[in-house]
Parts: structure tokens; C-alpha cells; sequence
């Protein structure tokens, strides 16, 4: 195979034999300039002729050889050739790429579905199509919120935030739970996931309905035996030496009873998630409940300051909400040592209403944070043992919001202290200036 400058000197080189042929035979003629038109004629002509070669082999490359010419249309039609083949290798393994593609996720466990930046469907593997009720030629193209119309989708696609999915329940064709998460990619894209968490759910239930009876069944042990060594401790002819067992005794009583009444608390609002409504609720009383309740503990923290800084009403269920604000003031006061301090504010703008608890206690190390409100989920078990907590009131206070259209955010820092805040919606705030809450 020729290089390239060889392959140009070599056209050169006959182009110039051809040009003297042509000079000697119009010699002889008598006419050398003729002789030279007539030689570039010819040449021209035969060059013609490969291109027409050229021409007919590439629209019928498939079923005919390359034409066998030299020079430089012999290295452009080893370089078709070439990328030709090259080309066809990587169709092949695009081809290959695409099968096994469509084979991988055919056999995903998962329902996968493509969507445009329109949220339009674009495509969707076989899982997706069983658990979503989806049709091939149909849907193709079809916004997904004109296909899932439930409401807890709908939220969930309204909210914005996709770090966690949502659950959907579905009744037919037979009832069953679905995990649904978006995950953003390319310029708008995204991918939607769906799981059938049918099976999780309902051992959930079974969970939620065995802790229920279970606290039920021992609540009537627990108040005999509470009020036994209550009076067991009160009886003056008991021995000094059995008084400490005694009051142990009761203290753990007293803390298995509350874990019990949190376990029926969070059981009952665990039932279900709709939204509840309530009554207006005047946080400034609230407030001063709450802190009343504070400095009621044999222990708590010098200060305990109410800030209110504006008179709207929270509407909510008054009993869901004073156990939720209830637990965030009854934990900053348990981490709180004595000189300490725990702030309550409660404040009112254009996103809604908010109530904050603020301490100066201990902190809590950021690995933490995003377990807090797992039901006994402890970042010290051996001090949480030791303040008489159940870990279970920040899942309380989680699942209170979330009936309330609420959030809970918390910030931290380890050895100075907390920040529990409650996001209230706008529509949760009852104000007399309705100005004053959207601006």
C-alpha cells in the first residue's frame, strides 16, 4: 500500500507521461498542442471512468467488491473501506449494546420510565408497564401525571424535592403499594422509579398492629404494678434497706408506661397519613403551657424564654399538636444542663408559620441528624436511658407533621447546642392581616 505522498507523485508522475506522449505524438502531427489537449482529454476521461466506478460500488457496496484501481483513487477507496467497516462494527456493537439493554432491564425487578423535560414519556422497560398499568403504543409520549392521578404522587411531583420516594396505594387490578422516586439527569430528563413495596408494607402493618395490641395487653399489668409499689413505698413498715429498690422499681415503671403511651400514640397516627384539619390554635397560650410544664421538672435549665412574635393561630388538632411541640420543648430541656437555656419563638412570613425550639445543650454530630426521628433511634443510648426518654418522640413529632403538611428541621452543633424548627404551611396560619402572611 502506497502512502500518501507516493500515491500523489505516482498520479503526478503519469499525469506528466501522458502530457509528453500527447507533445510527441502532435509532433509528428505537426501540431504538439493538439497532441497535449488530446492526451488530457484521454486522461480526463479515464479518470471519469474510476469515478463512475467509484460512484456505482458505493451505492452497491453491499452486494459488489471495491473496484481495483491504483493511485490516489486506490487510497480513497481502502479509507471508505475502512470506515465502512468501521462504521459497521459500531453498529453491530450498538446493535448488541441496545439488545442487552433492553434484555438487562426487561429483567430489572423495577419499573424504569424515561421522561422529556416535559415529564412526557418517552420510554419504559416491562416492570414499569405491569406495575403502572402503562400501554407501548399508547402512553408513549403522554404526560405521567395524566396517567398516575394520585394525589400523593401529585405532591410529590408538586414539592419538587426528590431525595426520598413516595408511596403510592393502588386498588386495582388488586391492591398494592408502590415506591415511586424521580432521578434527575441530562439537560431536564429524568428517570422514574418504581418498586412494589406491597410485601414491606404490609409486615409494616403487622408490626404496627402487633405493637399496638402488645402496648394495649401491658398497659393494665404496668398501672397494678405501679400502684403497688406506689403504695408499697408509702408504707411505713417497709425496711430502709428495700426504700432505693423500691423507687427504682417505680421510676422504670413510670418509664415503661410512658414508652407505652408514646407506642398507642404513634400507632394511632401511623394509621393513616391524610391530612387532618383542626381549629385555630393560639400558640402564645400554647407556649406558656409548654413552658410551665418546663420548669414544673425537678430539673431544667435556668432560663426558659417565649418569643412570640406574631398573633396568628396555627390550625391543627390541638391534642397532635401539643404532644408534637410538647416532645421538641421536653428534649431541649432534658439535654439542657442547668445554667443552660431553651428559647420557644413562633414567627409568621410568606412561607407559612414556624415554630423553633432552641437550646444550648449538648449538640448533636451530624451523622446523626437524618436518623433522629427513627423510633428509638438514640444518639447516646447510655445518657438517653438516663434522662427517662423513649425514643420515640421525634418519630411522634414527624408523623404529627406530615398529617399537618408540616417539616422538620434541625440544626446542630456538637457542645453548643440545638435548633428544632417546625415549617407550618400557609395554609395552616389563621391571620387577621392576611397581608402580613404573603408579604
Amino acid at each position: 500500500m502506497r502512502t500518501a505522498a507516493q500515491a500523489w507523485w505516482f498520479a503526478a508522475a503519469r499525469l506528466i507521461v501522458a502530457v509528453l506522449i500527447g507533445l510527441i505524438l502532435g509532433a509528428l502531427l505537426h501540431s504538439p498542442w493538439a497532441g497535449v489537449a488530446c492526451a488530457l482529454a484521454a486522461y480526463l476521461a479515464w479518470q471519469l471512468i474510476v469515478l463512475a466506478r467509484v460512484d456505482w460500488w458505493l451505492h452497491h457496496r453491499s452486494v459488489s467488491e471495491p473496484p481495483e484501481t491504483g493511485g490516489v483513487w486506490g487510497r480513497v477507496i481502502s479509507q471508505i473501506v475502512r470506515l465502512h467497516r468501521r462504521k459497521r462494527f459500531h453498529k453491530e456493537r450498538f446493535v448488541q449494546l441496545m439488545r442487552q439493554l433492553r434484555l438487562s432491564t426487561a429483567a430489572l425487578p423495577n419499573g424504569v420510565v424515561i421522561l422529556d423535560a416535559q415529564r412526557e414519556i418517552v420510554w419504559f422497560n416491562r416492570m414499569a408497564g405491569r406495575l403502572l398499568g402503562l400501554r407501548p403504543t399508547v402512553d408513549l409520549g403522554l404526560r405521567i401525571e395524566n396517567l398516575l392521578r394520585e394525589p400523593q404522587f401529585t405532591r410529590y411531583l408538586a414539592k419538587g424535592d426528590f431525595a426520598n420516594p413516595v408511596v403510592i396505594r393502588r386498588s386495582s387490578p388488586k391492591e398494592s403499594y408502590l415506591s415511586l422516586q424521580l432521578v434527575p439527569y441530562g439537560e431536564g430528563e429524568q428517570l422514574l422509579l418504581a418498586t412494589d413495596v406491597s410485601r414491606q408494607m404490609r409486615l409494616e402493618a403487622v408490626r404496627r398492629d402487633f405493637v399496638a395490641n402488645a402496648s394495649h395487653e401491658l398497659r393494665s399489668p404496668l398501672t397494678v404494678i405501679s400502684g403497688y409499689l406506689e403504695t408499697l413505698s408509702q408504707d411505713p413498715a417497709l425496711d430502709a434497706e428495700l426504700g432505693s429498690p423500691v423507687a427504682e422499681m417505680r421510676r422504670q415503671a413510670q418509664r415503661m408506661t410512658a414508652i407505652i403511651h408514646d407506642l398507642l400514640e404513634l400507632s394511632r397516627l401511623e394509621e393513616t397519613d391524610e391530612r387532618v384539619g383542626g381549629e385555630p390554635l393560639d400558640m402564645a397560650a400554647l407556649m406558656a403551657i409548654l413552658r410551665k410544664d418546663v420548669l414544673a421538672r425537678p430539673s431544667h435549665p435556668r432560663e426558659v424564654r417565649v418569643r412570640v412574635d406574631s398573633d396568628a393561630a396555627l390550625v391543627g388538632k390541638e391534642s397532635e399538636i401539643h404532644s408534637a411541640l410538647a416532645n421538641l420543648v421536653d428534649n431541649a430541656a432534658k439535654y439542657t444542663p442547668p445554667e443552660g437555656s431553651v428559647e420557644m419563638c413562633w414567627w409568621v412570613d410568606a412561607e407559612g408559620g414556624h415554630f423553633a425550639v432552641t437550646d444550648t445543650g449538648i449538640g448533636i454530630p451530624p451523622e446523626h441528624i437524618p436518623r433522629l426521628t427513627e423510633r428509638f433511634y438514640r444518639v447516646d443510648p447510655g445518657r438517653s436511658r438516663a434522662t427517662g426518654g423513649s425514643g420515640l418522640g421525634l418519630a411522634i413529632v414527624k408523623h404529627v407533621l406530615q398529617r399537618h403538611g408540616a417539616e422538620l428541621e434541625v440544626q446542630s452543633t456538637p457542645g453548643q447546642g440545638s435548633t428544632f424548627t417546625c415549617h407550618f404551611p400557609p395554609e395552616r396560619v389563621r391571620i387577621a392581616d392576611e397581608s402580613l402572611l404573603h408579604g
